[in-house]
């Protein structure tokens, strides 16, 4: 199985791979995949609408996201999900950010609760990757999106997040 992934991803790749724009900077594949480690909950679900990155001598810039609603859980033990695949300038990366939206929720013992996810819907949650963009080769960056250490009860009774996200 792993053989095939690194088979797809080496396809992807060449097809995505260097190009020059009418600008005539440099532009390469990047795609970002999201993990999460093991957590304490039926589900723990994030409404992802935007990722954007930053470049090291840019500003931010929107790249193609698969917009939904994410059950963190279901990516535990090894299983990713695509949430960006689009060519972006070749490059030094600062930070990455994923602006969610307002269907985030929580399942705790069969019982669904809003999940607050403060600024997480306008300054987004953001994540320094310093990481330098290859020219010629698909980037895959894979983010691990922490539900366990992410989810704070409070003491009402309600739940927010606050955000645990690491590069792997």
């Amino acid at each position: 199985m792993k053989t095939k992934i690194i088979i797809g991803m080496a396809v992807l790749g060449l097809l995505f791979s260097c190009k020059k724009e009418d600008g005539g900077s440099t532009m390469t594949a990047m795609e970002v995949k999201m993990t999460d480690a093991p957590g304490d909950y039926n589900q723990v679900n994030v409404d992802l609408q935007q990722v954007t990155i930053k470049m090291k001598n840019g500003g931010w810039i929107n790249v193609q996201t698969n917009q939904g609603v994410y059950d963190l859980l279901k990516l535990q033990n090894g299983i990713d999900t695509t949430v960006v695949v689009d060519s972006v300038p070749t490059g030094d990366i600062e930070q990455i950010r994923f602006i969610l939206g307002p269907n985030n929720t929580i399942m705790v013992d069969s019982t669904l609760y809003p999940l607050a996810t403060p600024s997480a819907m306008q300054s987004g949650l953001k994540l320094n990757l310093n990481k330098f963009l290859l020219p010629n080769f698909n980037n895959v960056i894979l983010i691990d999106f922490d539900a366990h250490e992410s989810i704070v009860e409070q003491g009402n009774g309600d739940y927010s997040l606050k955000p645990v996200l690491r590069t792997l």
